[in-house]
């Protein structure tokens, strides 16, 4: 397994709240790296941890610094759950799974980008938006590959070593990618499905200015089921959201949000020209 086509395309790209774990609740943690979250699922008086997502390149140091700062040191996860295997959110895997020997799990349809055999659809540079879509043909597509160490997640919507939480298939962005709901508290980890920035905008993505957003547009090749997926989110009422960009969000200002996100979603997230529009 080699990762260097993604420290080869490192992105100098940084926000203001990079490196600032955020707590959550009292078992969730968002960790910001760069222009993307990783998410941390456990109390540090559990037994067990899962760590949601492995970020940009070159930060496996970030996030093994923050996990010991949470956990305690020599406490890997018990899992590695993946949102999606874009480049963002894969960037420090093969370092921190080479470093805790830990399993990872990801949609079955999200497999071929995961072991080799297929590279993601090209970032649409042409896609209306801001600087960072004019830019987004940096980014790279290609897939990785982990042979036999990443397996599908269960058929039952169970999540590996998370009792209490199902996963959702929510594609669009990705063909495999999915969110995370525990329905006893209303939590969810939403990836890209909906994000909490607009990460079109190259200073709203460094101010991390506020803002419920569509999935970014640069990557998304579904924009119908893109559509479904944000609305199958919107329905299962959500107290708390955890977005793959931007701060978390809670309450009323969710609700609001992701409410008229849902219902204007062609005029708010999907984008008047690309080549994945249509």
């Amino acid at each position: 397994m080699d990762d260097n086509h993604l420290n080869e395309k490192f992105l100098p790209m940084t926000s203001v709240s990079s490196g600032d774990v955020q707590i959550v609740k009292e078992d969730i943690y968002c960790l910001p790296v760069q222009i993307v979250n990783v998410i941390f699922i456990g109390s540090p008086k559990d037994e067990k941890w899962v760590l949601i997502d492995a970020g940009m390149p070159r930060s496996a140091e970030m996030i093994k610094r923050a996990a010991e700062e949470i956990y305690g040191p020599h406490h890997p996860p018990a899992a590695i759950i993946l949102t999606h295997g874009h480049f963002d959110h894969v960037g420090a895997l093969i370092e921190l799974m080479e470093y805790w020997e830990a399993p990872v799990y990801a949609h079955i349809k999200e497999m071929p980008y995961l072991t080799g055999q297929e590279n993601y659809p090209e970032p649409d540079y042409t896609v209306e938006g801001g600087m960072v879509a004019k830019i987004s043909w940096m980014f790279p597509n290609e897939g990785i590959n982990l042979d036999e160490k990443v397996q599908p997640l269960p058929d039952d919507h169970s999540v590996p070593e998370l009792g209490d939480w199902k996963w959702i298939h929510t594609p669009g962005h990705s063909k495999g990618h999915i969110s995370l709901f525990r329905e006893s508290d209303r939590s969810l980890i939403a990836g890209d499905a909906f994000v909490n920035v607009r990460q079109d905008s190259l200073y709203k993505v460094i101010t991390q200015e506020k803002e419920i957003a569509g999935p970014p547009r640069y990557l998304t090749t579904d924009w119908e089921s893109a559509k479904e997926s944000v609305r199958l989110l919107d329905s299962l009422n959500p107290a708390v959201a955890v977005t793959g960009h931007g701060y978390p969000i809670e309450g009323e200002e969710l609700e609001r949000g992701l409410s008229k996100l849902a219902k204007e979603f062609d005029s708010l997230a999907k984008p008047d020209h690309g080549k994945y529009v249509e």
